[in-house]
């Protein structure tokens, strides 16, 4: 996989039901995908596995021996920045219209997504281009109740560098107080710090303390 796709493609992951509107044909080992490029004799292919493995290749049209000069760093000519512009331009197209992000991993981080669709009905906002955070937030009055994030331990004033995902909540500030431990438990990270809880998704708080949380959480959001 050439850098440029994984630049491109890096923290997403493949909606396969939105590729036959963009194009792509299903066939028995997955989609293909297949343009002439403008203004020269050659086409783009794209294949996506069932799995949603990437690969891409410029051919001749005719010959369909490959063309990668597109690929070489330091090649120049105007033929040569005319694929190259064409092949990024599908790319950046296919990312946009077909991929979703694909940031958080840690396993109670995917539990407490599933929780939240499965009960409120809510998907993740990724506000940001390019950042580890998104949001939820409540229909009714748009305000949020949930953040999640991937940041380092250090942070969030933990010794390490190690990437952890984390969930802020809505919390009254008199069991904030209270509560915050620094160890556990964590002022809001990146939030009003009396009025958040920071809590690490790596099962170190029970599941069932996580989603009553939200529940509490989603109710404070409701309020002026």
């Amino acid at each position: 996989m050439s850098n440029l796709i994984n630049s491109i493609f890096k923290n997403k992951k493949v909606n396969l039901s939105k590729l036959e509107p963009f194009g792509f044909v299903l066939t028995e080992t997955g989609y293909v995908f297949n343009q002439n490029l403008k203004d020269c004799e050659l086409k783009l292919i794209i294949w996506i596995s069932m799995s949603g493995e990437l690969s891409a290749k410029v051919l001749d049209a005719y010959s369909e021996e490959p063309y990668t000069l597109h690929l070489t760093e330091g090649a120049a000519g105007s033929f040569v920045g005319n694929v190259k512009s064409q092949y990024e331009e599908i790319l950046l197209s296919l990312a946009e219209q077909c991929y979703e992000p694909d940031v958080f991993h840690m396993s109670q981080a995917l539990e407490v997504i599933e929780h939240v669709h499965n009960t409120y009905g809510d998907e993740l906002e990724f506000l940001w281009k390019k950042s580890k955070s998104a949001v939820w937030r409540r229909k009714d009055n748009n305000k949020w109740y949930g953040v999640m994030l991937s940041i380092t331990k250090r942070q969030l004033g933990l010794d390490g560098d190690d990437l952890i995902e984390i969930i802020d909540l809505r919390i009254q500030p008199e069991e904030l107080e209270s509560l915050a431990d620094h160890q556990y438990y964590f002022p809001g990270y990146h939030m009003n710090k009396k009025h958040w809880l920071t809590i690490i998704l790596d099962d170190s708080i029970d599941l069932d303390e996580i989603r009553q949380r939200i529940a509490v959480s989603y109710q404070l959001a409701s309020l002026k």
